[in-house]
């Protein structure tokens, strides 16, 4: 799931590394907070749309209400196991890197003289719990929402209308934490969560129109 582009996560990415970027010097360490908080808000975003398309998507083969359900929920649980692995080997990587800075800093062999301490070395286990945590939040939303609906046409509404509101929702709290425009923020949020929904719905369209499935 990390892996898959998703042209929505770059606001996400951008706006809360603004914030962290822009609150530096008033004594709090944005450093460290911000393995967390940049996981924690991505992984969101990536839960709902990465589940809104998958459920939309099955429904444009299967109109019936358990699959629909079933594969949302399958991609709940690989997504937020995806997540929480990729986190914890990407921010494994970054400490390992970290300390041994810190320890060439301290045995005079870091010519460049390398700030930060171990304070500021990310902790790969945070990360990877918020990742998993806030992928599976953001994934509930149009899980819980669609997946009890019994009409199909209405289903496929909900899963668009409840995912729509979640986008511009994250949007509006990545746009406050980076101190950017709201609504263009918002925007843009829901643009590439509705490009990846739609295209995902017309892909496995196209499939059942050619008996594929």
């Amino acid at each position: 799931m990390k892996d898959e582009a998703d042209p929505s996560a770059g606001a996400v990415i951008d706006n809360v590394e603004a914030a962290i970027g822009g609150r530096k010097g008033d004594g709090v360490n944005y450093v460290a907070r911000a393995q967390w908080l940049r996981a924690a808000v991505l992984g969101a975003n990536d839960g709902l749309v990465s589940v809104a398309s998958l459920m939309i998507g099955v429904g444009a083969v299967n109109n019936d209400r358990k699959t629909m359900l079933v594969s949302g929920l399958a991609g709940l649980v690989a997504g937020a196991c995806s997540m929480a692995i990729g986190e914890f080997v990407s921010v494994y990587a970054q400490y390992d890197i970290q300390a041994a800075q810190i320890e060439r800093a301290r045995s005079g062999k870091d010519t460049d003289g390398g700030e930060g301490g171990e304070e500021d070395l990310p902790s790969p286990t945070l990360a990877a719990v918020a990742s998993a945590l806030s992928f599976a939040v953001g994934a509930a939303l149009p899980l819980l929402a669609g997946g009890f609906v019994r009409p199909w046409e209405t289903r496929i509404g909900v899963v668009c209308a409840v995912s729509s509101l979640g986008l511009a929702g994250f949007g509006v709290a990545s746009a406050y934490l980076g101190s950017a425009r709201m609504a263009r923020t918002g925007i843009r949020m829901l643009m590439g969560g509705w490009i990846a929904m739609a295209v995902t719905y017309g892909v496995l369209k196209l499939f059942r129109m050619h008996d594929v499935y």
